[in-house]
């Protein structure tokens, strides 16, 4: 079980005290949590992101209080900027609290600005890093070539328009070429890629059909080579 609390809640007359990381928000969001997901622990509490607000440190002494009460297992950050995480990972060690042990932050071969500080801060404190919208919104499936495809899209692919330029052309025909090497889906490819990463643990991938299903499950058993690997880094760069 895994669960996020949020900055925002729904519209309530308490007004301001709903909303942010602090501690009052963060405790009341988990025993809603709870009720809803009808359990007594959560393995796996995200703080969703920074409201650049809240000191850490009233972050973590209440993640802390959570896991010392038995309602969490784990804690981690998802969306904070790298300067925040590093600071959680010190303090967490120098006050004995509960230690934040995994990231959350959106990557891809379309989207990479992680490379910069945040993955390889994770690998160099030990932290999971689990990656939202690996495929790029769906560009990365290959289905979205052009604006006329874009706007055949029943649920509108928000986001992709930024895709459609010349990097985004270059990474699409790196996916072509190797799904012609490798038979499989360009999806599967893209994922197969992060996978290989070594500060990669988890791409966070949904799907609305079988078939996307069957595209994740071949995704785990493609072994790219070091030429297909080092083919896509350079298009992505």
């Amino acid at each position: 079980v895994a669960s996020k609390y949020t900055l925002r809640s729904q519209p309530s007359d308490e007004g301001t005290i709903r909303l942010g990381n602090n501690r009052k928000n963060l405790v009341r969001s988990v025993e809603e949590s709870l009720k809803r997901l009808n359990t007594d622990r959560i393995d796996l509490l995200w703080a969703h992101m920074s409201d650049n607000v809240t000191p850490m440190e009233e972050i973590l002494r209440g993640l802390d209080d959570l896991v010392r009460a038995g309602k969490i297992h784990y804690a981690g950050l998802s969306n904070f900027p790298a300067w925040r995480i590093a600071r959680a990972d010190l303090l967490a060690e120098v006050r004995n609290f509960a230690p934040i042990i995994g990231i959350q932050v959106e990557y891809s071969l379309v989207e990479r600005t992680a490379d910069r500080e945040l993955l390889p801060m994770a690998e160099a404190l030990g932290l999971a890093a689990t990656l939202w919208s690996p495929l790029g919104g769906g560009f990365l499936t290959g289905k979205y070539r052009s604006e006329a495809d874009y706007g055949k899209s029943p649920r509108g692919a928000r986001g992709i328009p930024k895709y459609m330029n010349p990097r985004g052309m270059r990474i699409l025909a790196g996916l072509d070429e190797i799904a012609a090497e490798t038979r499989a889906e360009p999806a599967a490819i893209a994922l197969a890629w992060l996978m290989a990463k070594p500060s990669i643990t988890a791409p966070i991938a949904s799907a609305t059909k079988p078939a996307h299903v069957e595209t994740l499950v071949a995704a785990t058993k493609l072994e790219l080579t070091k030429s297909q690997i080092e083919r896509l880094d350079t298009a992505s760069t």
